[in-house]
């Protein structure tokens, strides 16, 4: 896809990934055969994760991207502490070695370990820079409703910084769900990108919600890819059965579900460059709530760049509300400075 021409504002995108070859010792170390190989099921991005230069910067540019907010992609086999310190040792290090101003970075944390997670969290924003941590939605299948993993969301609140629920590979999920009659490549594709870690991204946020994580930690914030992990979609029914039946079943919960969704909740667009799923987030969130991403090398800057342009050409935002979903919002929910190119 050629590039389009660039819009004539800045851009911040949210969910961009690299790879770190740390993690690749980590899994070879294992036994566990790496998810991120050239062989895999994405393979053709491998190279363009482990690239964090002048081919990044390169598609950046050419697109008006001013300010890619970088993360670490995946990882199905929970990180030990030490995987996880270099991941974010490398993420500064390339920010640094690149022009100023051009990355910042969401904190890798070895989540199977809350209390070293809540420090290492401490250390990306405090030593580091980071704007906050990128999450997997599970940690080698558990979710983050356990009290063990208070101290994390905790910290988070304390440091006023963002938590990015990722989607992420569940093979419990997987076997009970989406293996069938057809090939197992089909059913990983189905439990993963397809369909099935979206929603289970979702899940992970509504099990914090429904254990009271949002009534402990009111100032919790909270980022969901992918237009919203399907929640838009499933707004008012989510919503409604909350509001009817939880109070008869022993539900406590002091902040209703759009409350939560309201106030602690943003949604970026992640890949999902669909003008029907878009129209469906701006009518379930509040537009200073929503925030560009490409989800690249995975997903096209040009691809993005054209979808923010038809955003406008279909009526779905003016020039005020694109230039808040563009940039403005992530640079009030990061307070990062862009860079006007």
């Amino acid at each position: 896809m050629p590039s389009p021409l660039p819009l004539p504002h800045p851009l911040i995108t949210l969910e961009e990934a690299f790879l770190s070859p740390h993690v690749q010792s980590f899994y070879a170390a294992q036994n566990h055969p790496d998810p991120h190989a050239p062989s895999g099921l994405t393979g053709y991005a491998t190279s363009a994760l482990l690239e964090f230069g002048a081919a990044r910067l390169s598609s950046m540019d050419a697109n008006g991207i001013s300010l890619q907010i970088v993360s670490h992609v995946p990882n199905p086999l929970p990180l030990d502490i030490p995987t996880a310190q270099a991941v974010n040792d490398d993420a500064a290090a390339h920010i640094v070695a690149n022009p100023a101003g051009r990355f910042a970075a969401f904190a890798t944390l070895p989540m199977k370990y809350p209390p070293a997670a809540a420090a290492e969290l401490r250390r990306c924003v405090e030593e580091l820079g980071f704007v906050g941590a990128l999450v997997d939605s599970n940690c080698g299948g558990a979710f983050y409703d356990d009290a063990d993993f208070l101290p994390v969301f905790a910290a988070a609140a304390d440091l006023d910084v963002p938590v990015y629920i990722h989607p992420c590979p569940n093979e419990a999920v997987k076997q009970l769900l989406y293996a069938g009659n057809y090939s197992a490549h089909i059913a990983t594709s189905l439990s993963e990108y397809a369909w099935g870690w979206h929603n289970e991204a979702a899940v992970s946020f509504l099990r914090l919600f429904a254990a009271g994580v949002f009534d402990r930690l009111p100032r919790l914030k909270i980022v969901l890819g992918h237009c919203g992990e399907m929640i838009p979609f499933q707004m008012e029914r989510t919503a409604n059965v909350i509001e009817r039946q939880w109070p008869h079943i022993g539900g406590t919960h002091e902040r209703s579900f759009r409350t939560v969704w309201n106030e602690n909740v943003w949604v970026t667009t992640s890949g999902f460059f669909d003008t029907g799923n878009m129209a469906c987030v701006l009518r379930q969130c509040k537009r200073e709530r929503v925030l560009f991403s490409v989800d690249y090398p995975f997903g096209k800057n040009e691809a993005g760049v054209a979808f923010l342009k038809k955003l406008l050409e279909e009526g779905l935002v003016d020039e005020e509300g694109l230039e808040m979903i563009a940039w403005k919002n992530a640079e009030s929910l990061l307070r990062v400075k862009v860079q006007k190119r």
